[in-house]
Order: structure tokens, then sequence, then C-alpha cells
């Protein structure tokens, strides 16, 4: 157990249905955050974990086959002996999400192992499934008579993407709410579990170093940017539907957007309606100016030839589909007032990378990467630098000089995952790192905007090689506003 772990309050019993405990961000990353939790000794002592899927397991199957991926995957360390504690609690279910007859059972095993480990009626739903799948997950559950909206001790944890336009994530909410009431619904964006994400707020607020600095009377400008390294890597048929704009830009970015434009918020709630004031106040304006968007084609990433988005298996080889985006979002708040925000978001860069980047004003602005700047890193490296000017040594020439914060060497180790403190505060019921309905809407209102230009203007499509920091138009962008993008 970690130290700062003793005080922590444990959740209640608790009974989780992983839907979609075959697929790759359950091998990966949910079934290791459970496994990492129990290490941590911040699981409930009395919990079942109850996996649905397709293939022909027994339950002891099932056990086999998890503890390999959590040997795998864990970030604790994988040790036999806390295994062969946690392994009595796992339970499996056969069934197809389109079987009535698979609920049934399902219902009863649910109730069996509940009784088993003496959860007490208590539920968390985790719905790890395609967006297709969705639906009919949500309706096997409620026609199973298995969810209950009027239970408080059911829950239900929903992955992104929460819709792929408005119109689609209201039907979304519509149906969601069918068969749960809203406060058991928990919708995920993983970005608002990452430990840098949630100490931003500590940092801005309770920092006067910080505080004094953040707005438009010191910044010049702030970017926002996620990047990754890798392709669609076999995610092509969701990628094909989605683009960097609906994949990343409508959650993860517009929410490190809010979270760094808000005003200081009051108590647990106060955070989410803090966001919703943010997101309201944003605009968006001359997208064939202030919008950029690429695909990458073949080129060289990590030292290898990789090929371009056309050429990966599943992909329509006359795509128009966005494998970079990039926008300028001004917030009209009396804060941000002459301050912009750029966000961008793209695959096959020249590296995985997130962070938020507070630009600061300064004397001549031909020079722009001569300018100081607050960088707040995300991944994979968090922690904060300070970017100052110095005097060179024995000149009179001045050069960047940095001053840092980083966790891993402040507090001698690495955070948890995202999906640690994710699903411990929805088994808690805590709601503050999950989007609200209404955030998600504003979110794709803004996005709707961005997608119905660039539907009208096919030509806006700009390609980049893979391995580049992007495509000539997202360089344009900031260079018409006399501003650079900081290097990947």
């Amino acid at each position: 157990m970690e130290k700062n772990d003793y005080a922590r309050k444990i959740p209640e019993p608790c009974t989780i249905v992983l839907f979609g405990v075959t697929g790759h961000l359950s091998r990966h990353k949910l079934l290791p955050a459970f496994y990492d939790l129990f290490h941590r000794g911040l699981m409930p002592a009395a919990f079942d974990l109850l996996g649905f899927a397709r293939r022909e397991w027994s339950r002891e199957e099932f056990v086999l086959w998890a503890k390999k991926e959590i040997e795998q995957n864990c970030r604790t360390g994988f040790d036999e002996e806390v295994f062969s504690l946690m392994a009595p609690h796992f339970y499996f279910a056969k069934g197809t999400f389109d079987d009535e007859k698979s609920f049934e059972s399902l219902k009863g095993i649910i109730e069996g192992a509940s009784k088993d480990q003496d959860t007490e009626g208590r539920t968390l739903f985790y719905l790890s499934v395609p967006p297709a799948s969705f639906p009919q997950v949500v309706e096997r559950l409620k026609e199973s008579g298995i969810a209950d909206p009027k239970n408080p001790l059911q829950k239900v944890m929903v992955e992104k993407p929460f819709g792929r336009d408005l119109e689609s994530a209201r039907k979304l909410d519509s149906l969601v709410k069918s068969a749960f009431s809203s406060p058991q619904i928990f919708r995920i964006d993983h970005y608002l579990g990452k430990e840098m994400v949630q100490n931003l707020l500590p940092l801005r607020f309770e920092n006067p170093l910080f505080t004094s600095l953040w707005s438009a009377e010191t910044l010049d400008h702030v970017q926002i940017s996620v990047a990754e390294s890798a392709g669609v890597e076999g995610r092509s048929a969701y990628y094909e539907q989605a683009g960097a704009a609906r994949d990343v830009l409508q959650n993860h970015l517009m929410q490190l957007l809010s979270l760094t434009a808000m005003e200081k918020p009051e108590g647990n709630e106060g955070e989410r309606e803090r966001k919703i004031e943010v997101l309201k106040s944003c605009k968006i304006e001359n997208l064939e100016r202030t919008s950029a968007r690429g695909q990458y084609t073949e080129g060289f990433e990590g030292g290898r030839l990789v090929k371009g988005y056309r050429q990966e298996e599943g992909v329509n080889p006359f795509s128009l589909t966005d494998t970079f985006a990039a926008l300028k979002i001004n917030v009209d708040t009396p804060r941000w007032q002459g301050c912009p925000f750029y966000l961008r978001t793209g695959k096959r860069l020249p590296k995985r990378t997130a962070e938020i980047a507070l630009i600061l004003k300064g004397e001549g602005k031909e020079k722009e990467g001569m300018k100081g700047s607050i960088v707040f890193k995300i991944q994979p490296n968090e922690g904060v630098d300070v970017e100052i000017l110095s005097k060179l040594p024995g000149e009179k020439l001045m050069r960047k000089a940095r001053m840092g914060f980083s966790y891993e060497k402040e507090f001698a180790g690495k955070s948890p995952e995202a999906y640690e403190d994710l699903i411990e505060d929805a088994m808690l019921g805590r709601s503050s790192l999950f989007p609200s309905e209404e955030e998600t809407e504003c979110s794709w209102k803004i996005i709707d905007q961005l997608e119905d230009f660039w539907n009208q203007n096919p030509s806006t499509l700009d390609f980049y090689k893979a391995g580049s920091r992007g495509p000539a138009s997202s360089d344009k962008l900031m260079e018409r506003d006399g501003r650079k993008w900081r290097k990947l």
C-alpha cells in the first residue's frame, strides 16, 4: 500500500460487470487497473469482478486468461500472492450483446456473485464496448430488468466516444437515461483521470506565482497539444467514422481548455458549472483561416518506414478522414479577451506527448521562439516546466533557460494510471472527474461547426508525412497571427 493511500476512503462492497472484457482497453488498462487498486488496498473488502464475453470459458479459464493480461500490463508489479487473493473475486458470463437469453443468464450470475461476495446489491456496469454495440447493451440491460434507474446502488461507466455529433449524443443520452438515472451515469474521458490534469486546478489556484499570471494581461496565447507517434493501430473501422477532431479534439482537448480557462470553482459540482461557462463562451469564426486538418502519408516513424493512412488495412483508399486537426478558439470572457487558445492533435507525429503551454507576452513579437512560457506536461513525463529568458554567461545574447518540476523525481515514483482514479471515484460516487451531459453537448456544438465546414470544403484536407510535425496548413494557421507552434 502506498503511503498516501492510508487515509483514503474505501468503496463499499460492489459487483463490477465488465462488458467488452476481452477488448484492447480491458486487457491493457481496465483489468490491470482493478489489480493495481487491489494491490494498493483500495478495492472494497467484498467485491466481484464479472467479465462478459462470447468466449467458451469456464470461471477458471477466465481467471488464467486475466492473470496473463494483468501480469503483462499492471503498474504496481505483479505479485503471485496478491493475485491469488484477488482470483476468488473473478466471475465469468458467456454471451453476446444481441442475445436476450445471455442477459437472462447474466442476471442470475450477478445475483449469485453478489450473494457469494456479500456486495449487498451494489453494482457497477462498465461499458467498454464498440460504439455500434452500445445501444444493444443498454437495451438488453433495460429489457432484462438488470438495470434499475430507481436503484441508487447501481452505477454505469460509459466509454467515449459519446456520439459522433450533437444529434447522436442527445439520442445516446436519451437511451442511457431510459435505463439509468442521471446520478447513476459516469461518462469517461480518461484524460480527466491523469494526475497532472487533476493537479492543474490546485497548481493554478493555490500558487500565487501562477494565479497572478493566469490571464490575457500577461499571456499572449495558450497552446494545447495532444500528439501521438502511433497510427490507427488496428482501429481503422472506428477511425474512419471518427477522425482526429471527433476522437480527441471534442473530448480531451475541449476538457483541457475548459479546465485551463475556467474561474475558481466552489464545491464539488462547482467545477462542472465553471467548465460549462467556458464551453458556452467559446467562439470559432472564419474557419478557413482558423482551422487545419491533415492526413498522414507514408513516412518514417522511429526510424522505420510506415504506411500512409490510406494504405492502412480497412481504410478507404480515397478517404478524407482527418488524422490531424487544429483549431483556434477565442474564449469570450473578461479574463481571456485577446488571448486565443490554439488546439492541435494528430497521429504519426514526431513523438507522443500532451501538454498545456501558457505563452507569456514579450518584446519583439517577431521573436516568437524567445517568449517565456509555463508548460504543464501531461504525458509521458508529468510535471511543469517554466521557461524563462536568461543572458548567456559572458555574452549579451539571450536564450531560454528552464526551471522544472517532475512528478516522478519529486514524489519518488510514477503516478497512478488514469483508470485507477476513475474506477475508484465511480465506485465512491464522486462525479467531478466525469464530464456531464451538458459539457458533452457544448463540446459537440463547437465540433459540429468545424465538421460542417470541412464537409462543405473537402479541399481543406492537407497531407503530411508520417513522422513530421503535421500539415503546412497548421503552421499557416499560427503564422497568420504572427505566432508559431511549440516544437513537438
